[in-house]
């Protein structure tokens, strides 16, 4: 049968390694009763809370609803446990349906195998349905208008069979057509944000903005704009889900939006083309009139007038942006600029290195970890000392 409202459903939502205990504290800031996982928050809700999420968490990269978890050792086991999986609960015939199958340590390890096996069991299931048979690889693309995506997890010979109650990733608000180098997502400039601790209302200063997406997170935090209202979601499409439900949950979320931001958000690069690409995502996320570009260089840094503020960005890592040499440098002329002209503000920075955190010359905190495509980084607070040289010790908070 469809799944009505009351039902309470196995919910999972998918955080980046490392940033589980800030999603944490959103999901219970949104009324959901979770808990922190490893790779997330797991909660038991109905299909309100399944779209809660989806609409108003900004850290998190995609919500799941598990449909059975069991033991597979063989493939007569998994087709068996297959046909007991409630496949009718989010699709109908005429649906195409597609898998995405990892396995680890596990006697069935053919991914494709096992997807061969769910689309035949789907579609004796509910007839008319058009399920793929083989297993969609992670950075294979899905049109999730046309498609269901299952996702299913053989781990130690144990299978969890999971819908996508998301469609497009989480960190796809839908703003961000124009990029610059090294584009950040959305749900790591929300964590980067959210780890600051900036309260929304003080001056935020992003003098590497890049494409612009810390400043316009910020923007749509200090708004409380959720992140997914200009969206919608695969479970919105699910037998039985109302198309009132998804319109309910957004006007419940937009109860506290204001109507500009509380604050001056302020973000700059000397890449022209930068600036040009922030104004546009600005526009489309509809916060064009909150956040104040320009284009300088981090030493012609201007800082808002007020007592502190929180300069959050993202420097060039030499990974991808330039050569290591330049990139030191820069490290090293930012972190002087701050020292003489914005004494007293907090600062939030992702790093990927501790020795460019000391070119900084700052008292840092590392507050958490996780990865930027593909690369291992730190998210490190502290707040700028005037005057002298100050050392560049970071320290990990003592837990």
């Amino acid at each position: 049968m469809p799944i009505p409202a009351p039902v309470l459903l196995d919910c999972f939502a998918a955080v980046a390694p490392g940033l589980e205990v800030l999603a944490l504290a959103e999901a219970r800031a949104l009324g959901l009763d979770a808990r922190a996982e490893e790779g997330g928050l797991a909660w038991s809700g109905d299909i309100r809370s399944v779209l809660r999420a989806n609409v108003g968490l900004r850290i998190a990269s995609r919500v799941l609803v598990r449909l059975d978890a069991f033991d597979a050792k063989s493939f007569a086991e998994l087709e068996r446990h297959a046909r007991r999986i409630p496949w009718n609960r989010i699709v109908r015939a005429g649906d195409a349906v597609r898998f995405r199958v990892t396995c680890k340590k596990s006697r069935l390890y053919h991914s494709d195998a096992v997807a061969q096996r769910l689309a035949d069991a789907i579609m004796r299931a509910v007839p008319g349905v058009r399920a793929e048979g083989s297993s969609v690889g992670e950075d294979e693309p899905v049109d999730h208008e046309q498609s269901a995506l299952f996702v299913v997890r053989l781990v130690r010979d144990r299978c969890t069979v999971s819908a996508d109650a998301s469609g497009e990733l989480l960190h796809r608000r839908g703003y961000r057509q124009a990029t610059a180098k090294a584009p950040l997502r959305e749900t790591l400039a929300a964590a980067l944000l959210i780890a600051s601790e900036w309260d929304g209302v003080a001056p935020l200063l992003d003098p590497l903005c890049g494409s612009g997406t810390i400043p316009i997170e910020g923007a749509l935090l200090a708004r409380r704009i959720p992140p997914g209202a200009r969206r919608t979601f695969a479970a919105e499409r699910w037998p039985g889900v109302s198309a009132t439900v998804g319109a309910a949950v957004r006007s419940e979320l937009a109860e506290g939006e204001l109507g500009s931001a509380p604050g001056p958000i302020v973000a700059s690069d000397r890449d022209a083309g930068a600036i040009e690409a922030a104004r546009a995502n600005a526009e489309r996320a509809g916060v064009g009139s909150d956040v104040e570009l320009a284009i300088h260089s981090v030493s012609a840094l201007t800082i808002p007038a007020g007592p502190t503020g929180w300069i959050v960005t993202n420097p060039p890592y030499g990974v991808r942006v330039g050569d290591s040499d330049r990139v030191r440098d820069l490290w090293a002329q930012f972190g002087r600029v701050l020292r003489e002209k914005a004494p007293g503000w907090r600062v939030a920075i992702l790093s990927p290195d501790p020795a460019l955190e000391r070119q900084l010359q700052l008292p840092l905190r590392v507050v958490g970890s996780t990865s930027n495509g593909g690369i291992p980084i730190r998210i490190v607070v502290g707040r700028v000392a005037g005057g002298a040289r100050t050392v560049g010790a970071v320290e990990r908070d003592a837990e």
